[in-house]
């Protein structure tokens, strides 16, 4: 089987790779055991080290980098070198904090003496190979945001990527070990999805972490509960953007614009669902319509593109299913909606209205630049329709009332709420949902823990 680059932009077969055959997989496995009886016993300054050797690396290569991921996935090139920046500072935040959040603690004095104990300390202990299967449309930062705390935990990491990203997924390989790490601390594995189950069934891969679909969620999880290993699961996302009253109007509908339309509308914490109060629900569509038309859809590797191409014709097609779907059942089209003449996987900035719980977008994530706009009488009903989605990834919430605060963080199903502003991810912040939006969370002190063994030390007189 071949894996290979495919230009979204164009539909032009860029590179091909032979995906790797068995004995290259039990080499590499091999490797990543060998290799994690050593590293797992460096010391913390050493990995951060190598760690911020590689977060240099990517800035420096951050020109190439950008033009390979655009050319492989579609996003535009400014977003694209403005990931390869996130990506370093998340590695230089794992280098400078990853001893603290990973130092032994001890328990009370009194809880130590009740246990009869002299002293008693927990220790993260990293667990070994790691295997992440990642998705394409972040294509470096969804793989850092692991490999980050996981190397500087003492984990090995074993990368799945996506198969329209081989270059990419090559290219990780190749930065950890230009960084000085040892040969197999972090390793690429070329081959398709249906290689995952077998190599997460081996017994030298303690764990795996997977960003992706529901079907590949559920597939990894089966697959790690029958073994008994740990995973973390991040999956797919519907999030709301609540507009209340007292929100800045023009502020919230420039940032709903971006919010949606990020990435070319390809991200999960990408905002869906435009949850606006009817008191300024024709004022708000106005401005967001505006918003949305105006956005420049153009060759991804122009400075001045917005919205590019989306990954796949498979990826096209499934929007416009969902689109058509509500069209047929009543939904109005406020702008775009219609694929455009020409080259390439493109779809247009679309907002459609009057969205009702039958059609399938008010419940299936719309992967591409396609909103849906909702209308609420009251808080009560913003919060219900904000909830009724089998997602929760992470919400938006606009409104300067702090009751109106406090109900909807306490009250919204979703591992994030930003107030009056958009959700992004931060190496500091917890990441991660809640239904099927996955398990477990990435970043911060608790993604790094993840994947360690939390081993109770007690020692008696």
């Amino acid at each position: 089987m071949s894996i290979a680059t495919v230009n979204p932009a164009t539909g032009e077969t860029l590179k091909t790779y032979e995906a790797m055959g068995e004995e290259e997989i039990e080499r590499r496995l091999q490797l990543a055991e060998a290799t994690f009886r050593t590293y797992r016993t460096t010391a913390f300054d050493e990995r951060a080290r190598m760690m911020r050797a590689a977060a240099d690396l990517l800035v420096q290569d951050q020109q190439d980098v950008a033009r390979m991921m655009t050319t492989e996935m579609g996003k535009p090139v400014r977003q694209a070198r403005a990931e390869a920046v996130k990506c370093a500072k998340a590695m230089r935040w794992y280098a400078d904090h990853a001893e603290e959040l990973l130092a032994d603690e001890e328990p009370s004095d009194v809880d130590v003496k009740d246990s009869g104990a002299t002293e008693v300390r927990v220790r993260y202990r990293p667990l070994g190979p790691v295997l992440a299967v990642m998705p394409w449309n972040f294509p470096l930062w969804q793989v850092i945001r692991f490999a980050a705390p996981a190397l500087m935990a003492g984990n090995v990491g074993l990368l799945k990527h996506a198969s329209n990203v081989p270059q990419t997924a090559l290219y990780l390989e190749d930065l950890f070990h230009r960084a000085g790490f040892p040969e197999g601390c972090f390793q690429t594995l070329l081959v398709p999805s249906r290689a995952v189950d077998d190599i997460l069934r081996d017994e030298r891969v303690k764990a795996a972490t997977l960003t992706g679909s529901e079907p590949a969620g559920r597939a990894v999880a089966s697959t790690a509960g029958e073994m008994v290993k740990k995973t973390v699961l991040e999956l797919g996302g519907s999030d709301p953007f609540v507009v209340m009253p007292s929100a800045d109007l023009a502020r919230a509908a420039e940032v709903a614009v971006t919010a949606r339309c990020q990435n070319n509308g390809q991200s999960c914490i990408a905002a869906k669902r435009f949850i606006v109060h009817t008191d300024i629900y024709d004022a708000f569509a106005a401005r967001f319509v505006r918003g949305m038309q105006a956005l420049k859809v153009d060759d991804p590797l122009h400075e001045e593109t917005q919205i590019g191409p989306l990954s796949s014709e498979q990826g096209r097609k499934d929007l416009e299913e969902l689109v058509d779907d509500a069209v047929r059942g009543g939904a109005t089209v406020l702008c775009g909606g219609k694929r455009p003449d020409g080259p390439g996987w493109y779809y247009p900035p679309t907002v459609l209205a009057g969205i009702t719980r039958e059609m399938r977008i008010h419940r299936e994530e719309a992967f591409g630049p396609v909103a849906t706009l909702y209308r609420a009488t009251d808080l009560d009903e913003a919060v219900l329709i904000a909830n009724d989605t089998p997602f929760g990834l992470s919400s938006n919430v606009w409104t300067h009332d702090e009751a109106e605060i406090d109900r909807f963080t306490r009250d919204l199903e979703a591992g994030s709420v930003y107030v009056n502003g958009m959700t992004a991810s931060h190496p500091a912040f917890p990441f991660g949902g809640v239904k099927r939006s996955g398990y477990g969370r990435e970043l911060s002190g608790h993604g790094i823990r993840e994947f360690c063994n939390i081993t109770t030390v007690w020692h008696g007189a």
